[in-house]
C-alpha cells in the first residue's frame, strides 16, 4: 500500500507511539485486503467499550495507546457495559463498574465524545451521503452505507481506533463503488411494524450472509430500517443494503442478472419461534437498537394509562442524548421500567442477575444465548409489555 512521506513519518514512530501503532494497524489492514492508499474520513464510530467485551486485555491497550495520543476527527462511543450514572441501580458490581469507568476515562483521554450509542446517527454523529467514515458498530455501519449513503467498511474496534487516530483508512471493500452493488433480490410480502421489520432482517441475513440484499415490496420508516439492519447484520455480516425505491444508490445498479428470493410472513414466524425459548422473562429489554425519539414518543403514549402489576423489571435501553430531547416521555416510561442509558442488555452483565430476557430485538435474540447466557422471549413490543401489565 502506498504510503505518503507524511505517513511513513508516522508509521518510523516520529510523531509518537500511539500514532505509530495506529498507522501500524492501518498498514496491516490496507495489506490484507490489498488497499492501495489511505483516504481521509469525516467521522468514526468505535465498538470496543464495554469491559465485559474487552476484558482486562482491552484495558491494557487502550491504557498504553492513549497515552500520547488524541483522535483525529469526530468519534463517538458504542454502548458501554452500564449506565454510566444509574449502575448501581442495573445491579452492577463495583469491581465491574470501576473498571468500565477505566475504560471510558482512556477514551475521553483521546477526544473521544462519550456517546455511548449504538444508533450514532440519530445524535452527534451524522455523516452525509458520499461521506467516508470508519465505523464499527455492525448496525450503525450498516445503516451507514445503505441508509445514508456514507462509505464504511465494517471495521472492527481496534481498526475503527486506528483510523480514528490517523484520520484516514485503507481504501478497500465498501469504500469502492464497484462493491456496492446488490447481489441477490429480496422480495418481501411482510407486514408493517419494526418487530417485522426485525424478523425481516434476521431471515434475510441467514440468506445472504456477507451479501447485499436488495429489497422489493416494503416501504419502512427510519426505525424499520434502523431495525432491520441490526438484525441482518447479526444473523449473517451484512454490512449494506438497497430498498427499491428508498435508498439513496437503489437505482445505481443493473439488476437483471440476479437471483431473486420471497420472504413472507410464514418465515418470519419461523423465525420468531425459533428465537423463542420460553414466555416467562424476568427482564424484558427494549431497545436494540438504541431507541429513538419517535419510538420514546410512541412507547410513552401507549404506557401513559398503563399501571404496572407484575414484578418483571422492564429496561428501554437509549442513549442520553434521547433522555435530554424527550424528558416527558423519559418520565411516563420511568414509571413503568428503568430508561437505561449508556448500555444495552447485550453488553451489561445480566447474567448475573436474570436468566430470562424478553425482547422485541431479533439482534438481542441472537445475542443473548451466548453472550448473556440467557433463555429468551420473542415478540413485538406491545405483547411483551402486556406480560407486566
Amino acid at each position: 500500500m502506498y504510503l505518503t512521506k507524511a505517513e511513513e513519518r508516522i508509521l518510523s514512530g516520529e510523531e509518537g507511539y500511539g500514532r505509530q501503532k495506529a498507522m501500524e494497524l492501518l498498514v496491516a489492514l490496507g495489506t490484507i485486503y490489498d488497499a492501495d492508499h489511505l483516504i481521509p474520513i469525516t467521522s468514526a464510530h468505535l465498538s470496543g467499550v464495554s469491559y465485559k467485551t474487552i476484558g482486562d486485555g482491552g484495558i491494557s491497550f487502550l491504557a498504553e495507546i492513549s497515552r500520547d495520543t488524541r483522535v483525529e476527527v469526530p468519534t463517538t462511543l458504542n454502548p458501554a457495559g452500564m449506565d454510566l450514572r444509574r449502575w448501581k441501580e442495573m445491579g452492577v458490581d463495583e469491581e465491574f463498574a470501576e473498571r468500565q469507568l477505566e475504560i471510558i476515562s482512556y477514551y475521553e483521554r483521546m477526544g473521544v465524545t462519550v456517546s455511548c450509542t449504538c444508533t450514532p446517527y440519530l445524535t452527534v454523529n451524522k455523516p452525509h451521503q458520499g461521506d467516508t467514515i470508519s465505523w464499527a458498530e455492525s448496525s450503525a455501519l450498516s445503516y451507514a452505507n445503505s441508509v445514508i449513503g456514507a462509505r464504511t467498511n465494517r471495521e472492527g474496534g481496534p481498526g475503527a481506533l486506528a483510523a480514528a487516530i490517523i484520520g484516514k483508512t485503507p481504501n478497500y471493500g465498501l469504500h469502492i463503488t464497484e462493491n456496492r452493488k446488490p447481489t441477490i433480490i429480496i422480495k418481501a410480502k411482510i407486514k408493517a411494524g419494526v418487530f417485522s421489520h426485525s424478523l425481516l432482517g434476521y431471515a434475510v441475513g441467514k440468506i445472504v450472509s456477507g451479501g447485499i440484499p436488495y429489497f422489493t415490496g416494503i416501504h419502512p420508516n427510519a426505525d424499520e430500517l434502523k431495525t432491520m439492519a441490526a438484525a441482518m447484520a447479526s444473523s449473517g455480516s451484512v454490512a449494506m443494503f438497497h430498498v427499491e425505491g428508498l435508498t439513496p444508490e437503489s437505482n445505481h445498479f443493473d439488476l437483471s442478472h440476479l437471483e431473486k428470493v420471497e420472504v413472507t410472513d410464514e418465515e418470519l414466524k419461523e423465525v420468531c419461534e425459533s428465537l423463542t425459548s420460553g414466555t416467562d422473562p424476568e427482564l424484558i429489554a427494549l431497545g436494540c437498537p438504541h431507541l429513538s425519539i419517535e419510538e420514546m414518543r410512541w412507547l410513552a403514549a401507549e404506557l401513559a394509562q398503563a399501571k404496572k402489576n407484575k414484578d418483571v423489571d422492564v429496561w428501554f435501553c437509549t442513549s442520553r442524548y434521547m433522555t435530554e430531547k424527550c424528558p416527558r416521555e423519559t418520565e411516563i416510561l420511568e414509571r413503568f421500567g428503568k430508561v437505561v442509558c449508556d448500555t444495552c442488555m447485550v453488553v451489561a452483565p445480566i447474567e448475573k442477575r436474570y436468566r430470562f430476557t424478553g425482547t422485541n430485538s431479533a439482534k438481542a435474540c441472537c445475542y443473548l444465548p451466548t453472550l448473556c447466557s440467557q433463555k429468551v422471549t420473542c415478540a413485538d413490543a406491545i405483547r411483551l409489555l402486556e406480560m407486566v401489565i
